[in-house]
């Protein structure tokens, strides 16, 4: 959730590595928490990058600034927003070559409004990258079985707002990632 430390169960490391990430690009990290995978993209993306990390928690977004300090990076902005509103990131349309959301879509009573705004901002063949709870994942901890969106409904609420699937990959024993572009 956000704000979450998720290293002890989710890789971000391993994640990024399936993202294509390339340096220059501008990433924006829906609900960053604590900012492991800005950090990690901010240093992909390099100086002529930027990462925009967006939550609605002022702690995360903190944690964020901080963890970019101590790297060295000067590439990484904060937002805070909700997500759920349209222009909610205040990122402008059509600016952004990726976008991360990584346990976000579940947090949200309508994951629609957060992958409209991701269609907002993202570039024609822009990236969208979700990472999201496996159902039947058992565990102590995380959310509900029933609060998580399964694989086959997460893709087709992508297919619905002009994304492709170009993969999915599992991203731990409790995650899976989809990884889709934008076509309309």
């Amino acid at each position: 959730m956000a704000g979450e430390n998720t290293t002890g169960f989710l890789s971000p490391q391993d994640v990024h590595d399936r993202l294509g990430v390339l340096s220059g690009m501008k990433v924006a990290d829906f609900g960053c928490g604590a900012g492991e995978f800005a950090v990690l993209i901010a240093k992909t993306v390099g100086p002529d990058g930027l990462v925009t990390a967006i939550d609605v928690l002022t702690s995360a977004l903190e944690s964020v600034t901080a963890r970019a300090r101590v790297a060295g990076l000067e590439n990484v902005q904060t937002i805070r927003a909700n997500l759920e509103v349209a222009g909610g990131s205040k990122l402008h349309d059509a600016s952004q070559d990726m976008v991360l959301a990584s346990s976000v879509l579940i947090q949200s009573k309508n994951p629609a409004d957060i992958i409209g705004e991701a269609k907002r901002i993202l570039k024609f063949e822009g990236t969208l990258a979700a990472i999201e709870w496996k159902k039947g994942a058992t565990a102590s901890f995380g959310p509900p079985d029933a609060d998580r969106i399964d694989s086959a409904s997460l893709q087709k609420l992508l297919e619905m707002h002009g994304f492709s699937i170009i993969s999915q990959f599992d991203a731990g024993a409790y995650h899976y990632g989809m990884v889709a572009k934008k076509q309309q």
